[in-house]
C-alpha cells in the first residue's frame, strides 16, 4: 500500500490507485476543498506536493491549471495514490467561507475520457 503523508497531520496507509482527494478525505481526515466534485473543473482541491509528484497528469489538470495560470501545485482529484506521496494542503474548509468540502467524488477518475500527458 502507499504512503500518503499529509504536512502537519501525520502518515496514512492508502489503498494503491485511490483519488488522492479521497485519500485526504477518507484515510487522512482532512477538510480538503473539491467543490466540483472531483472532475477538475474548479481547482479547490489544490495541493503542494513535498516529495513523490507523479511525472504524469491528466490532461484535464493540465488544462485547467493553464487557463487558470496556477502553477506549483497539482489537482488532488486528478492524482492517484499508487506510488508514496507527501503533500502540504493549501484549499482547506476552515476559512474558506464555504458551507462544505464538496460533492462526492466518484473512485474512477473525472472527467471521462481519461487522458495522461507528462507534467
Amino acid at each position: 500500500m502507499p504512503r500518503l503523508t499529509v504536512e502537519g497531520i501525520g502518515e496514512f496507509e492508502v489503498p494503491a490507485g485511490k483519488r488522492l482527494v479521497k485519500a485526504l478525505r477518507e484515510e487522512a481526515g482532512t477538510d480538503q476543498l473539491h467543490a466540483c466534485g472531483g472532475k477538475a473543473r474548479c481547482t479547490t482541491c489544490r495541493v503542494e506536493f513535498v516529495a513523490g509528484e507523479p511525472d504524469r497528469m491528466t490532461v484535464a489538470e493540465k488544462t485547467i491549471l493553464a487557463e487558470r495560470g496556477v502553477t506549483g501545485v497539482r489537482l488532488s482529484c486528478q492524482v492517484l495514490c499508487d506510488q508514496d506521496l507527501s503533500v502540504r494542503l493549501i484549499s482547506r474548509l476552515a476559512g474558506s467561507g464555504r458551507a462544505d468540502c464538496g460533492g462526492a467524488v466518484t473512485d474512477q477518475l473525472m472527467p471521462d475520457p481519461v487522458e495522461w500527458v507528462e507534467r
